[in-house]
């Protein structure tokens, strides 16, 4: 068990180094380059289909509404976002993707799509499974250490 442990500590500890960091080398580029990481996980969090309000996007971003502000103002002047209020509640600031906004998106979905397919390729479903599940219990652990 304890060669067991000592080799999942090491898995886990080089795949989120590595996934970090990859995804800003493979993703940060090009058109791309004048965003974070960061940005473009809130990109992510925005999506390409309605608009979102800010306190949705903090709240899937688990942040401040204070630092998805500093985030966001960033985002709206490099042309990633749009702001726009709500015409039935003027507070209301709802937040959407822009054209070249979309594309960071896109991008980032396609990196990926591609990292799955390089985790499932030629497992059975059983093993898909049984991964899941356990991903899913780290998903977990994550959630209630967050608490």
């Amino acid at each position: 068990m304890e060669k067991s442990y000592e080799t999942l500590n090491d898995i886990l500890v080089v795949l989120f180094n590595d996934i970090m960091d990859i995804e800003q080398n493979a993703i940060i580029t090009g058109e791309f380059r004048d965003i974070s990481n960061n940005d473009m996980h809130i990109i992510e969090a925005i999506g390409i289909n309605e608009p979102k309000n800010m306190s949705s996007i903090a709240k899937r971003l688990t942040v401040t509404m204070g630092t998805l502000t500093t985030s966001m103002n960033s985002l709206v002047k490099k042309e990633y976002v749009n702001r726009e209020r709500s015409e039935a509640d003027r507070r209301v600031v709802y937040i959407s993707l822009t054209e070249k906004g979309k594309r960071a998106y896109e991008q980032h979905a396609r990196f990926h799509h591609e990292m799955i397919e390089a985790v499932v390729e030629g497992m059975t479903d059983n093993e898909k499974e049984i991964l899941v599940q356990s991903l899913e219990r780290l998903k977990g652990f994550f959630a209630e250490y967050r608490k």
